[in-house]
């Protein structure tokens, strides 16, 4: 069998990262079996509908590295991919029709007055549920369930308003298998008479994306645990259709809770705690307010990636570094976990560090220099970005730890550390004025030269390697930790290596060690 996924998220709104996990075991699936994997975009909602989330979406996968086989400007077998087009086309009406002729649905006229007295009254007669428009409150209302064929006939030629209602037997057991939750029982007493087309003829994200996932073959719906009660409704509708047997396989995720444990993680959550929730930055086009996204504080999506395929899923094994293949190659949803999962950043911030540590410097660069040149720092050549990043790596969390950690790789120190500079005695000095003068005579400069000289200076002034190496560091950087004071010397050069020293020994005040 073809395995066939998709992913379709609605642009209401920015991608949660909840829905990009939910896009990444799509995708591994994809990844193991073949097949096809579509992104499709649910935009049944228009009222709800953002600009800019839809290009939100394709911008996020394709910088997490999910990339589908079909979908908008991939365009195959299944299009259109936008469920308003697919309306246009007139996709949906003839299902909607061959419903209500065989009797699953029915087409209901209540004005929203009429519905909210409904409600009130099913609430003020002790009615918990919120007074669901079903089997206990269909007939009471305007529907062709409670009007005669010609009354209903002579709305529908005045131009009345109509939607179209499914028609959940009263009492009916609907159960069905999900690879996750296992067996799952619903009473169709506990259900009401959805929408399926709204008043302006189109389909609700019910009706369309049991339609579409017909349509397009979808062997596999992976979705988030929130739509685990919708899905006896799909059930009911794939049975009136006579779909029975093309029933695809559901896999319901558990929820990614907040690092407390408490709750779906939420926007809120993650404002608190400093953190984001989006993958990459947002701003709300109508309120302006902007949102950073992961990209943004300095995560690599392959980091990102792993972080998220374990968040959820447990291979089977300790191995917790896995590039894409090898977790498409271990992936199974047996081993998708039925219980939420905490986010945890500072596991995310770990992963991050170890594939920084592991990354040739040569493809941080595109990532890295961008961040330089944020900061307002002339952009060094390749070579030199290439050299200053390698020795860094050990020393990094996030990608603007390049920056942040390392100015001194694109300026020299304006200020040095107080504690190291209360230590810049007599000595030090001398040290250092030696140290300057045998650098400036030097005709090659690479680490040999420089250790050498290190040493010559020992033994001329009688010190060890605190006496030289403490406050060659602090006048090359002006910060007590970092990397090696000579590969630092190396690579900015001879000038500039003499220059920060006279400069130090100019700008520090005389130490009392």
């Amino acid at each position: 069998m073809e395995v066939v996924v998709r992913f379709a998220p609605s642009p209401t709104g920015p991608l949660h990262i909840g829905g990009v996990r939910t896009a990444l075991y799509n995708y591994l699936l994809y990844k193991k079996h073949g097949g096809r994997f579509i992104l499709r975009i649910e935009d049944t909602d228009q009222n709800r509908f953002v600009p800019g989330a839809e290009e939100f979406v394709l911008e996020s996968l394709a910088w997490m590295g999910i990339d589908f086989s079909e979908g908008p400007g991939k365009e195959g077998e299944s299009g259109p991919y936008r469920q308003s087009e697919r309306h246009k086309a007139g996709l949906y009406t003839p299902f909607a029709e061959q419903l209500v002729r065989g009797g699953h649905a029915y087409l209901a006229f209540d004005t929203p007055e009429e519905l909210d007295a409904m409600r009130e009254k099913m609430t003020a007669e002790g009615h918990k549920s919120g007074a669901p428009y079903s089997f206990a409150t269909r007939h009471q209302m305007k529907n062709s369930l409670s009007l005669t064929p010609e009354e209903v006939q002579a709305r529908i030629d005045a131009g009345e308003p109509y939607v179209i209602r499914m028609l959940m037997p009263r009492k009916e057991e609907i159960r069905f298998y999900d690879e996750v939750h296992q067996w799952v029982m619903f009473h169709s007493s506990q259900l009401d008479d959805k929408v399926l087309v709204k008043s302006d003829g189109m389909p609700t994200y019910h009706l369309a994306n049991v339609v579409d996932d017909h349509l397009m073959g979808v062997t596999h719906v992976i979705r988030g645990e929130e739509w685990l009660s919708s899905t006896p409704l799909h059930v009911m509708l794939y049975r009136a259709f006579g779909w029975e047997r093309s029933i695809p396989a559901f896999v319901h995720l558990p929820l990614i809770l907040n690092p407390n444990g408490e709750g779906k993680m939420s926007k809120r959550m993650g404002d608190k705690l400093g953190f984001s929730v989006f993958p990459i930055s947002w701003t709300d086009p109508e309120t302006g307010n902007h949102s950073f996204g992961f990209r943004e504080a300095g995560y690599l999506p392959e980091a990102m990636m792993n972080f998220l395929a374990l968040l959820g899923w447990n291979p089977g094994h300790d191995e917790e570094i896995m590039d894409a293949a090898r977790m498409a190659e271990a992936f199974s949803l047996e081993k998708v976990n039925n219980s939420g999962t905490k986010f945890d950043i500072d596991k995310l911030k770990w992963f991050n560090q170890t594939y920084i540590r592991a990354a040739k410097p040569a493809h941080l660069l595109p990532v890295v220099k961008p961040l330089v040149a944020a900061a307002g720092f002339a952009v060094p050549e390749d070579a030199f970005l290439e050299e200053a990043i390698h020795l860094m790596q050990e020393r990094v969390t996030l990608l603007p730890d390049f920056v942040q950690d390392c100015r001194f790789f694109f300026e020299a120190p304006t200020a040095y550390d107080a504690k190291m500079s209360s230590k810049f005695g007599p000595k030090e000095r001398e040290v250092m004025e030696g140290l300057a003068t045998k650098w400036e005579n030097l005709t090659t400069w690479d680490l040999d030269s420089l250790h050498a000289t290190f040493e010559a200076i020992k033994l001329e002034m009688e010190v060890g390697n605190g006496k030289v190496l403490a406050p060659l560091r602090l006048a090359l950087t002006g910060v007590p930790a970092g990397p090696g004071a000579f590969e630092i010397a190396a690579l900015i050069g001879k000038n500039e290596s003499v220059a920060r020293i006279r400069a130090a020994l100019k700008n520090i005040p005389l130490g009392t060690a």
